[in-house]
């Protein structure tokens, strides 16, 4: 089953832009990812998800994801994340993730698959791939969808995503004041 397929089945999608074929074997998706639902008022009625991964952009084969990048709230959310989606990552497996409450950034390895993390203040996950990756904005805005979301993944392939080597628990201690708020409403 492709991530897509697992995305569908289990009603994980909020607020997709774009879900689908990029050619060459690819496919990719650009919208939310639910991390964890939010409450059934009634059977057709739900509330926003608690937890989700906000600014999704991922490509991917039949089997598993070669990109994906997205904003977390939370380092905290990070662990439920990746355990609900961990089944589509490979050590091969570009991952970006912009964090909210990272005061410094940090690469770092789970299960495996290696995670480049920064702190995302004001701007937005496009924006900032975008200048990690070198890429003119201008140049993308004359895209569709599925052609910008090629071309950023292609300029990101040969960029350095890397930041400062680091282990998870390093990566925690990073953590701002607003995730002690966080932790405060768990």
């Amino acid at each position: 089953m492709s991530i897509l397929q697992y995305i569908k089945e289990n009603d994980l999608a909020w607020q997709p832009s774009f879900n689908g074929d990029l050619g060459n074997g690819l496919i990719g998706y650009r919208g939310a990812l639910i991390v964890e639902e939010g409450k059934q008022l009634s059977p057709d009625r739900k509330l926003p998800p608690k937890i989700q991964a906000k600014q999704v952009l991922l490509v991917a084969d039949d089997s598993k994801m070669t990109f994906f990048a997205s904003e977390l709230e939370s380092i905290l959310h990070f662990e439920a994340f990746f355990d609900k989606y961990k089944a589509y990552f490979a050590p091969e497996t570009l991952v970006i993730l912009y964090v909210t409450d990272l005061d410094k950034n940090g690469t770092f390895t789970y299960d495996g698959v290696t995670i480049n993390a920064y702190s995302l203040d004001e701007s937005s996950v496009w924006n900032e791939l975008l200048d990690l990756s070198g890429l003119d904005k201008g140049e993308l805005k004359k895209l569709d969808n599925k052609k910008k979301i090629e071309v950023l993944y292609e300029g990101l392939l040969s960029a350095d995503c890397g930041a400062k080597s680091m282990n998870f628990e390093e990566i925690l201690s990073h953590k701002g004041e607003s995730s002690k708020k966080i932790m405060g409403a768990v």
